[in-house]
């Protein structure tokens, strides 16, 4: 590899070329079409999310407040990757500079652990308020409640930020054609013609710290509060306290479960073109399902759409 990058010295790579879907040229077009749907749809399910924990006043709780700053990380999430990957398909102008791909990897790790973190802090929420009732609202006061929206917004930052320049630190001078919907690590270490073990240790270390730690929390969380929930007496009290997380367990599951499946699966069984797939499957999958999720299992949210929008 060393001897690779001492001939290609002089063409040192300045642009990347995301390959995303064009080994499926025929299929550009209703792509383009699929994937602008699934982006309109997060854009609005999510918003109205954003909007009805805003303005209605029986939503004006620390879990509806977590739910509407999640959701705006969701819109953020997705807007990082998908707004790109529709221009690609639409002019089929695939390039991106190493500065867009640099920032677009930056912001798109920080959103990621903002997520982790948030998914963490909403597991904490609900375990104060089913396993320490009497105190939840002296726990969960207003200020709390920003603090730990803003911890989980910039914990990640520096790291993140330290990550994306470690990976712009390594030579690329061979091959500019990245296989992949957007810049990622993996896909990025894998044209790099230098030493990523380093790399490859500390992207590790940061799944452990902002994935690993958070989903413990979360289970911690849950034990507690299922604990708490099957000692109560009566079958009703035990459904309605239930109800109150199941909406967060399922997202907390299709989250860590796409994300899984995306980056935990051996490599070797699979091709890059699945790869694709399930990295962009775990970049909507949550998104989508969000709002849809709290919309049909949260009886609070449906009364408040129904204030929200005409019959």
């Amino acid at each position: 590899k060393i001897h690779h990058c001492s001939v290609y010295w002089q063409e040192v790579i300045m642009e990347f070329i995301l390959l995303g879907f064009s080994d499926l040229p025929n299929l550009q077009g209703f792509l383009f079409g699929i994937f602008l749907v699934i982006y309109l749809c997060i854009l609005i399910g999510n918003g109205l999310i954003i909007i009805i924990t805003k303005v209605d006043l029986t939503l004006q709780t620390p879990m509806y407040f977590f739910l509407g700053n999640f959701s705006f990380v969701e819109i953020c999430y997705t807007s990082v990757t998908l707004p790109r990957m529709l221009s690609n398909l639409w002019n089929q102008k695939r390039s991106i500079s190493l500065l867009a791909c640099a920032t677009q990897l930056c912001f798109f790790l920080t959103l990621v652990v903002t997520e982790c973190l948030l998914l963490a802090v909403m597991a904490y929420d609900r375990y104060v308020a089913i396993c320490k009732p009497l105190y939840y609202p002296l726990i969960m006061n207003h200020e709390l409640c920003v603090q730990l929206v803003i911890g989980s917004c910039v914990s990640g930052i520096p790291i993140m930020v330290g990550q994306t320049y470690q990976i712009f630190s390594l030579p690329f001078c061979g091959s500019n054609k990245i296989n992949h919907v957007f810049c990622d690590m993996f896909p990025l270490m894998k044209v790099s013609c230098g030493d990523t073990s380093v790399n490859q240790f500390f992207l590790y270390a940061d799944v452990i710290l902002f994935g690993f730690f958070p989903f413990l929390l979360i289970l911690w969380s849950y034990i507690q509060i299922i604990t708490t929930i099957l000692k109560l007496p009566s079958a009703t009290g035990r459904s309605k306290a239930f109800s109150t997380c199941s909406s967060h367990l399922m997202v907390v599951g299709l989250f860590f479960g796409s994300g899984s499946i995306a980056y935990l699966q051996p490599k070797s069984s699979h091709s890059a073109g699945t790869d694709k797939v399930f990295y962009l499957f775990y970049t909507i999958i949550t998104p989508i399902f969000n709002p849809m999720i709290y919309s049909l299992r949260n009886k609070d949210v449906i009364a408040a759409m129904r204030k929200l929008l005409p019959k």
